[in-house]
């Protein structure tokens, strides 16, 4: 057996753009990253430095994935269905998105989540128009990532910049693999939900026998669904409201109003179930010591 070892590959060279960094092309690499392991990024604006790289991200004026090219400045990188232009976080994840996640489907709801806001954001396209409260918009992620980039006053521009840039990469990572792992944790948990369904006796109301994400199954499928229970750990049942849709807080029905806020004996008195625990303020939500009690409150909700 030969004493010598096969030199280690060398990493996949992955030119992006110097200067300030935006969402996109971060959580463009770190998808690299998923999918490749280790990488080199070299953030450069210099053409014969660029087209020494393997692949080139948000640079370069050229979308072409055989050359490794995944830019959508020049205007010819297309648009989803729904008319969401797609940035370079999404034309890498068009591309790496069902290999990071393990299938086409978890692929393609992270797109709708994560990366379709974030190439919109890119993009200049709004998704949301009409403000609630004047002067107040949601906290997004293209301005979190912003935010480790330096001040204008920085003394030490190019140093603050580029640990902000490895600092807003491993966050973009971290969210990545979170995502990527909750998605495949619904995914798991599709198949209970649906024998929960199938299961009820009365279709108003879900029961599980363990804690586990629920919700897009039964909006989508258990439409006369109204509430659902579930073990939380071993000392509670958690009684729950299905919402009504996934675009506001509404609810298919609310727990009674002389529910809200109360606790311990006050709850008990107002529903007569004697180990009633807590009633969110919101109505959206309580907590009774058994599956007893947790049925109780859960029938008090769906005949009244």
């Amino acid at each position: 057996m030969s004493d010598e070892q096969t030199p280690a590959a060398e990493p996949l060279r992955v030119g992006t753009h110097s200067g300030s960094f935006h969402a996109d092309e971060v959580f463009a690499l770190a998808t690299l990253r998923l999918a490749h392991g280790a990488i080199g990024i070299i953030r450069t604006r210099d053409s014969d430095a660029l087209a020494l790289c393997d692949l080139r991200v948000d640079v370069g004026r050229k979308y072409d994935p055989t050359t490794g090219d995944f830019d959508h400045h020049q205007g010819d990188a297309g648009e989803r269905p729904n008319g969401i232009r797609y940035a370079s976080f999404g034309l890498v994840w068009r591309e790496l998105g069902p290999q990071v996640c393990g299938s086409e489907a978890i692929a393609e709801e992270l797109d709708q989540a994560l990366v379709a806001p974030i190439d919109a954001g890119d993009n200049g396209q709004e998704l949301i128009t009409d403000a609630v409260f004047d002067g107040v918009s949601p906290y997004h992620l293209g301005r979190l990532i912003a935010s480790y980039g330096p001040s204008w006053d920085d003394p030490d521009r190019e140093a603050s910049e580029q640990s902000g840039f490895g600092e807003a990469l491993m966050l973009a990572d971290g969210i990545l693999r979170r995502e990527i792992a909750s998605s495949q944790a619904r995914a798991r948990a599709t198949g209970l939900v649906r024998q929960a369904i199938e299961k009820a006796p009365d279709g108003r109301l879900i029961e599980f026998d363990r804690g586990l994400p629920w919700k897009a199954i039964v909006m989508k499928e258990a439409p006369d669904a109204l509430v659902v229970i579930y073990p939380r750990g071993t000392a509670d049942w958690g009684v729950q409201a299905v919402p009504a849709d996934t675009g506001n807080f509404d609810n298919r029905k609310d727990f009674p109003e002389a529910w809200a806020g109360l606790e311990g004996e006050e709850l008990q008195a107002a529903t007569g179930v004697d180990d009633a625990v807590f009633c969110h303020v919101g109505r959206f939500m309580a907590v009774a010591r058994s599956r007893e009690g947790a049925l109780a409150l859960a029938k008090q909700v769906v005949d009244g």
